[in-house]
């Protein structure tokens, strides 16, 4: 007999390929399409950005003089007013429940604009709201301030130039170039760098940079940051004009120098310690490396999705549903990806989850790293979304969608090139959901889960996102970091690290990153409940008067805003939930959703009063808090905090003003994140596999049952009492006969296409699945040191 029969490709070598053919039941193979399938949304994405014409014609607006701003478009100077960032406004949660309900129309839009005014001595940045949306004569141009919770809009930028800034530390570090010469014979010029990757600090109404000299790598790796030299500049650059800006000072070998003129005749001194630099080398390579593992030149396995995806979306609505769950995807500045309306089995349990803010908190002996904190939402994670590595950083049957954030430089939107920046995928999760084994059977259900995955690149650091479901019900919150950690060097730094390196210290930091989710369990109205497993002694009627140490659960509700700053208990013992009391379960228990660490990784910060960050940081100093929903409190944090440190736009604490918490729409405020003190193992790059903290968000008596039984992918095995097989229930499931292509398409990573509003038409987003476009690398010169540097300064730029 003759059979039909598709091909498995497998990789035996690096250029070798083998075909293995697989029959299905009559001799022919079921067809294994790589297709999605679609679906409809049930109601217009009210979340969704910015069309490509809203933001065409609110930046013309803008740009009018009828606005008033006098903004500038084309060769925007240092003096010169201009548009510096442009997104949706979030939709007011209390427009936008009638619209879900069915009993309004779809609510008004608006954007939000950034405005930087350097037409002044005193520069500002300031947030407008502009509309509603599409632009009319009845659009309005007015400054947001429902949504911060300080007096005054304006936000005073203590510097309004980063060529400024790297144009005086060219100069300063000239100026000793004997003594790096002598040093490590490099000067800025040729070999190393200087640069200021702080926020800027106060000293009374001076305004103050720390900067650091790091040196340059001759290769294509982003090590700098494992490169640094101890050599450190502290910067008076108060005002406006540049020439009266000033070096304050020198740090050399934990020796202060007043002046740059002290510096050189120390240096010029018999005996003047000379500490070696930190250079790159094979160590500081991501490349193979070593010789390789056993068995290692062997193809590893690949995940196969055998046939079309199992998950519906509708393209243009970013509606997803997957089982019995759905949900829209939005996107912002500070977090990226963001989901609404998450729906199981039709109900709404969550109106809002998303990555509110991420910090970096750093410690060391020197300035720079002493003074190092990040506040990643100032570049925001939107716009450096990476493109995803297929294979990689994703299964290749995985569907991608793209991704649009605001270009400063254009001011105009951009969307990365091969539109692969969010990957959407069923993964099985390598062990089962379920399983139970008797001396007539054994039972095991797949455990299937369904991954909302975007990976950004901020600085040195690449953050894998994860939003999974489960078919239980539950919800997971993942993040992994990975990249060049930011080092110190050695000397004198003991305290802060292990000694990883010649002459290089893993700097020792805190990384946070605070979520919110919007719980509405039937309905919006609902209570905090805290379920203690507390010790006790009990004597029992049937004890005989002897009394018993066991246990007991001990029941409570946080029913107040003024004890709603909450740190996870010791050994785990208390359970939190938002449940809804006026809507008990048959059994009289209230239905809710607990939430709870996945991993021992779900930290909070470990300075509860950083000298670094002062307010901006108030929501990462417990381990999450509950406050009511308001409209005028959508999010902690906004990208211009970094540059008002002791009044923020944004000020978590005021949150909190004593209000009920007893049935009433809740918000959750979770961190994640990791006490992270880099090892050798560390090197060249933090791996994924350590840095993961994770949250759990789990049905507790929200169903009769567990809803997993629903699945058909799940067997029993029967036997007798002899071992003997005796019958398989597959329930319906069966074996997929198909082929599968397992190389990963890497031709399709990308960098940006920038689409420059004023140029171009109207251009649609596309979902690319298992596509075949072979795309070059978009390779970015940039070094890391001036990715970080781009964290913090180049807010500032024109």
């Amino acid at each position: 007999m003759k059979l039909h029969l598709p091909y498995f490709w497998l990789i035996l070598s690096s250029d070798v390929w083998a075909a293995f053919a697989l029959p299905s039941k009559d001799g022919t193979a079921a067809p294994c399409v790589p297709e999605q399938p679609t679906v409809k949304a049930p109601h217009t994405n009210v979340w969704l950005g910015l069309t490509d014409d809203e933001s065409r014609d609110v930046v013309n607006l803008l740009h009018q003089e009828s606005a008033g701003l006098n903004l500038t478009w084309q060769s925007a100077g240092s003096w010169d007013n201009t548009l510096r960032y442009l997104e949706l406004l979030q939709p007011n949660k209390t427009d936008v429940l009638p619209f879900l309900a069915g009993r309004s129309a779809t609510p008004d839009r608006y954007a939000r604009a950034t405005i930087i005014f350097r037409a002044t001595e005193v520069p500002y940045a300031e947030d407008y709201m502009v509309g509603p949306l599409p632009v009319t004569p009845d659009t309005q141009v007015r400054p947001l301030d429902y949504v911060y919770n300080r007096k005054y809009t304006k936000v005073p930028l203590p510097i309004v130039d980063v060529e400024d800034v790297q144009k005086f530390n060219h100069e300063a570090a000239m100026s000793i170039a004997d003594i790096t010469i002598l040093l490590w014979n490099k000067t800025v010029d040729d070999g190393i760098v200087l640069t200021t990757t702080t926020i800027p600090s106060k000293e009374g109404n001076r305004t103050i940079l720390w900067s650091g000299f790091f040196s340059k790598p001759k290769s294509r790796f982003d090590a700098e940051t494992l490169l640094p030299l101890p050599l450190y500049m502290k910067s008076d650059v108060t005002g406006r004009h540049t020439e009266n800006w000033r070096v304050a000072g020198w740090v050399y070998n934990d020796h202060f120098y007043e002046t740059t003129d002290e510096l050189l005749q120390t240096f010029a001194q018999p005996g003047f310690a000379k500490l070696p630099p930190n250079l790159e080398g094979g160590w500081s390579s991501t490349d193979q490396d070593g010789e390789s593992m056993p068995l290692d030149n062997l193809t590893p396995p690949l995940p196969v999705q055998p046939g079309p995806s199992r998950f519906l979306i509708d393209e243009e609505e970013r509606y997803i549903s997957w089982m019995d769950f759905s949900f829209y995807l939005s996107w912002n500045h500070i977090g990226g990806l963001r989901l609404f309306d998450i729906r199981f089995k039709g109900e709404r349990i969550i109106y809002e989850l998303g990555l509110e803010e991420a910090f970096s908190h750093y410690a060391g002996n020197d300035p720079f790293l002493s003074s190092a904190t990040f506040l990643d939402g100032t570049p925001g994670f939107g716009p450096y979304a990476s493109s995803l590595i297929d294979g990689f950083d994703c299964p290749t049957y995985s569907t991608y969608l793209n991704t649009t954030n605001w270009d400063r430089k254009t001011r105009s939107l951009f969307t990365r090139l091969n539109a692969i920046c969010t990957c959407l995928f069923e993964f099985d999760q390598g062990y089962p959901i379920q399983r139970h084994a008797t001396s007539e059977y054994a039972s095991a259900t797949r455990n299937i889960a369904f991954t909302v995955r975007f990976i950004p690149s901020v600085g040195n650091y690449d953050y894998t996102l994860d939003y999974k479901f489960f078919l239980d019900g539950s919800i997971e919150v993942c993040v992994r970091a990975s990249g060049y950690i930011l080092s110190a060097y050695a000397v004198h730094n003991e305290q802060y690290g292990f000694r990883i390196h010649d002459n290089l210290s893993g700097g020792m930091h805190d990384h946070v990153m605070t979520y919110k989710v919007d719980f509405d369990i039937r309905g919006e109205k609902n209570s905090l409940q805290k379920i203690d497993f507390a010790p006790t002694t009990v004597e029992y009627p049937w004890s005989k008067g002897f009394p018993r140490k066991t246990m007991k659960i001990r029941r409570d509700f946080i029913d107040n805003e003024s004890e709603s700053k909450i740190n996870w208990a010791a050994n785990g013992a208390a359970i939190y939930s938002v449940v809804n009391k006026e809507k008990p379960n048959i059994f009289g228990e209230y239905p809710g959703y607990r939430f709870f660490p996945a991993t021992g990784n779900a930290i909070h910060s470990t300075i509860p009063k950083s000298s670094n960050a002062h307010n901006t940081i108030n929501f990462g100093t417990h381990a999450f808090y509950a406050t009511r929903q308001k409209d005028t409190e959508p999010h902690v944090s906004h990208q211009c905090n970094s540059f008002d440190l002791e009044t923020p736009l944004i000020d978590f604490n005021k949150f909190f003003n004593d209000e009920s918490l007893d049935q009433e729409d809740l918000v959750i405020w979770f961190n994640l994140g990791n006490h992270h003190l880099p090892s050798t193992g560390d090197l060249p790059n933090t791996v994924f596999t350590t840095s993961h903290s994770a949250m759990t968000i789990q049905p507790q008596n929200y169903l009769p049952h567990d809803p997993s039984r629903a699945t058909i992918h799940q067997a029993r095995v029967d036997y007798d009492g002899k071992g003997n097989v005796i019958n398989v229930e597959r329930f319906g499931a069966e074996n997929a006969t198909c082929s599968n292509m397992f190389q990963p398409d890497l031709w399709r990573y990308g960098g940006k296409v920038t689409d420059n509003q004023y140029q171009r038409s109207a251009q649609t987003s596309h979902t690319v699945h298992n596509s075949s476009i072979l795309r070059p690398v978009e390779f970015n010169s940039d070094s890391i040191i001036q990715k970080v540097v781009g964290q913090i300064l180049t807010f500032f730029g024109r």
